[in-house]
């Protein structure tokens, strides 16, 4: 099973990223910085997570208004450094793990909070600018992440309770995960600052050294304080610390620090500390058997139904490129260059030969076996004038003509094509 080994909360200001990159490490105004570092890299070096999971919260780069979601747990298999505006960073990706991540929001959802799931999306300096100061990674990342994406820039925010039980949940999964993994997560965000509006450069430093007293020994405390509570005392966009509370809440009730230190060298104040848990002897066992079979309870049985392949996490991300091609096809100057020279949007889209193939021959069974989930093969067949009713009975192995013989409207072809005329006129010579 998985071994949560502890946690690390830091800020994650862009200042970090930027000092770094511009070799400002030994400069009077930077040097604090990089000494608060130190530790959280000899930790981590010392003992080598397999996997951190990151909790963040992107800065309108990934995430945009028209689908904002309060909790989004990336499951993809790699994440690149976000261009801000000037280019991304000069970071190498860093791998995810699709394993643990399918597996966290399986449970998450078990649990009934509602996620929504991303891939192939580049993360910005939520992420990348405490992780490259913690973690080197000239030869490459010495693991992989797990993200997850907090909706803390529009309101209503998560609150901070909910955030709270969120990390006791999510325990429970990390715990249960059946495979042996080291992992630790990292809690990112804050501490005081704002950078909007006339009150734009508040800090309040008292308040930090509260925070982060309480958050250590009375995290409790907290769970009621109210964003516009957060705003007055730390600055609006100190909300952000919902975060660290959501970490928080998957550790023990007793903490060991084993590092913390305080710096305020500009617009944001930054904080890093690492925790490990202190034995709770009155601490009942997670029954990890019965916690794995309720995270399985809804779609157990699914197996056993023949012809039926449900899309699941795992199936989203092995066949995303294949399905992010078929997606195109909402879009009229895609589905031109698409009729008139398929092979170069192939090679455009990197698709394999297997995918080619399956393309090509319209295999339509065997796009479902490989995780193409229906309702683009549908999108396939309206651009080709190819009705629903000709994919399905295709996948069931039959003609049109005995498909429709199962069907109570048996002369009643139809698809998503917004002109019906092809399909219409394949349904008057089926009449005939």
């Amino acid at each position: 099973m998985a071994t949560l080994i502890g946690a690390i909360a830091t800020s994650h200001t862009p200042t970090i990223g930027f000092a770094q990159d511009a070799a400002r490490r030994d400069d009077p105004a930077w040097k604090p910085i990089f000494k608060a570092y130190a530790p959280v890299k000899a930790w981590l070096d010392a003992n080598r997570p397999d996997v951190l999971l990151v909790v963040y919260n992107d800065h309108v780069t990934s995430f945009f208004f028209d689908h904002y979601s309060p909790f989004a747990l990336g499951i993809g298999s790699s994440y690149a450094p976000a261009d801000e505006g000037g280019g991304p960073r000069r970071l190498p990706p860093v791998a995810g793990h699709v394993e643990l991540a399918a597996h966290v929001g399986r449970c998450m959802v078990a649990e009934e909070f509602d996620l929504s799931f991303f891939q192939d999306k580049p993360l910005d300096h939520g992420v990348f600018s405490p992780l490259s100061a913690m973690w080197p990674c000239e030869n490459g990342w010495p693991g992989a992440i797990v993200p997850l994406q907090l909706g803390v820039l529009q309101c209503p925010v998560p609150t901070p309770r909910r955030c709270f039980r969120f990390g006791q949940a999510l325990r429970r999964a990390i715990d249960s995960f059946p495979a042996d993994l080291r992992v630790a997560l990292i809690a990112t965000g804050g501490l005081s600052h704002q950078v909007h509006g006339e009150r734009c450069g508040f800090n309040n430093p008292a308040w930090d050294h509260e925070f982060l007293d309480r958050f250590e020994s009375d995290p409790e405390s907290l769970l009621d304080v109210t964003l516009a509570e957060f705003a007055r005392r730390g600055g609006y966009e100190s909300a952000e610390v919902v975060m660290w509370l959501l970490v928080r809440g998957a550790l023990a009730k007793r903490l060991r620090r084993i590092h913390r230190a305080y710096c305020l060298p500009s617009m944001t104040a930054i904080a890093t500390a690492i925790y490990e848990e202190e034995p709770e002897p009155q601490a009942v066992p997670l029954d990890k058997v019965a916690y794995l079979a309720q995270s399985h309870h809804q779609t157990a049985g699914l197996e056993q139904l023949a012809g039926t392949y449900p899309f699941t996490l795992e199936a989203s991300v092995r066949a995303y490129r294949l399905n992010r091609f078929l997606h195109q096809l909402i879009d009229p100057a895609f589905r031109t260059r698409f009729a008139a020279d398929p092979q170069a949007c192939y090679a455009d889209a990197g698709l394999s030969d297997e995918e080619r193939r399956l393309v090509d021959g319209r295999d339509w069974i065997g796009m479902i076996r490989y995780g193409v989930i229906f309702f683009l093969l549908e999108k396939l067949g309206a651009m080709q004038g190819i009705s629903n009713l000709h994919i399905y009975a295709a996948m069931r192995g039959e003609t049109l003509e005995t498909f429709m013989q199962t069907r109570n409207a048996p002369g009643a072809l139809y698809s998503v094509a917004g002109d019906s005329t092809a399909i219409e006129e394949l349904g008057k010579k089926h009449e005939e």
